[in-house]
């Protein structure tokens, strides 16, 4: 009977050590295809940066990332998070880069009990009524690199500002962040399809409303096709242009070239950010990509980083769910934007920048820092968190 009971104990003990082993399952749903299929694909190589600097793992422990393509399609986001919580077994969601994916697949997800980090979408709804314990974002909330842009551009004196965004929750949130610090006159509100590639019969309403500016939130293919058209237009040295990182990111400059520079567009974060985890960043992700990282692979990289910082509060222990949820919320990581902080709905407290599009000594069209606008800058949704 001592042998039997010996043996169980054995075995049980065995198994113990086999699931320490086992790495911490983490599922990436993003956006590789379409042509907005750089934006996941960045993320995804920020994510995976950090993963390798520290040799396979994060915070010291074993870590699987697993990844799929949601095709920027809400049920195909929901069907890839369904498979990886419930085959996979991952206990850590991250990746989403549309907010219409985020709002389909994030409530479900952690009403369950998972965690869901967002490095990108930041939706007013997840910010505000619909925020949850299980629900961080590491990367800003939708409206707030259109409402320093807002700011700006109300201080530079521009008084009737034409708003062009695509028709999903994101662009919703930009205009309404750009009118919320901008407080002029509208010249006009168009809302244009998601993925749109023309934008003739925008531009045509666009001149006739003779504004004397324009903000636009196109993330990806959308931006590069409408800066293009409107250079080509000959709109661009008439009615200057402002907008969100999202549309001026290095991969759009490299596209669209001289047709975007002297644009200014807001940012929590810059590839010149004199700061020390920046270039620690910057240097290692130029060096393994071969190429200029965006905002969009600094989000990647940070969400990593945040993760990484809460598996080693548990030692990889993902049962210990109060610990991990404390640990993420303590936020407690080198950040490549410098000092950041979560508020008490799990979105970051950060400083936020305006930059300019500019062609640097070597013909390079890229972004440099112009201001710092908002301090410490807080969402406008977080007193409608009536999370405990």
């Amino acid at each position: 009977m001592k042998k039997i009971i010996l043996s169980i104990c054995l075995l049980l003990f065995s198994a113990s050590l086999a699931l320490a082993g086992d790495p911490v399952k983490i599922g990436m749903i993003t956006t590789l295809s379409t042509k907005a299929g750089y934006l996941g694909e960045d993320i995804r190589d920020g994510f995976k940066l950090a993963i390798a600097m520290e040799n396979g793992k994060l915070g010291g422990v074993p870590v699987e990332l697993l990844v799929d393509d949601d095709g920027r399609k809400p049920e195909k986001g929901r069907q890839i998070a369904e498979r990886f919580i419930k085959k996979e077994k991952a206990k850590i969601l991250t990746g989403i880069v549309f907010s219409n994916v985020a709002m389909a697949v994030v409530p479900k997800v952690v009403r369950q009990g998972f965690f869901y980090v967002s490095p990108n979408a930041g939706p007013s709804r997840l910010a505000g009524k619909g925020c949850d314990p299980n629900y961080f974002n590491v990367a800003w909330q939708n409206d707030n690199l259109s409402e320093v842009v807002g700011r700006y551009v109300r201080n530079k004196g521009f008084k009737n500002v034409y708003l062009l965004a695509p028709n999903y929750p994101a662009g919703k949130d930009a205009l309404a962040g750009f009118k919320r610090f901008y407080q002029g006159k509208v010249a006009g509100e168009v809302y244009t399809t998601l993925g749109q590639s023309d934008y003739a019969a925008e531009l045509a309403t666009l001149r006739a409303a003779k504004p004397d500016a324009v903000f636009f939130f196109l993330p990806g293919g959308m931006g590069i096709n409408f800066l293009k058209q409107y250079a080509q237009a000959g709109l661009k040295d008439s009615i200057p242009v402002f907008g969100p990182a999202f549309s001026f990111d290095e991969r759009i400059l490299k596209a669209v070239g001289d047709a975007a520079v002297g644009v200014v567009n807001g940012s929590q974060w810059s590839v010149d950010l004199d700061i020390p985890a920046n270039k620690k960043f910057v240097e290692a992700f130029t060096k393994t990509y071969n190429r200029t990282p965006t905002l969009y692979a600094s989000q990647g990289y940070d969400d990593a980083l945040l993760i990484a910082s809460a598996l080693k509060a548990v030692s990889g222990d993902m049962s210990k769910t109060d610990e991990f949820r404390a640990a993420l919320a303590k936020a407690d990581f080198a950040s490549v934007r410098g000092k950041f902080r979560f508020g008490a709905n799990h979105h970051p407290i950060q400083d936020i920048y305006v930059r300019k599009v500019i062609k640097d000594e070597q013909g390079k069209v890229t972004n440099r820092i112009l201001e710092k606008v908002f301090t410490d800058h807080h969402d406008a949704y977080s007193s409608e968190c009536t999370m405990k």
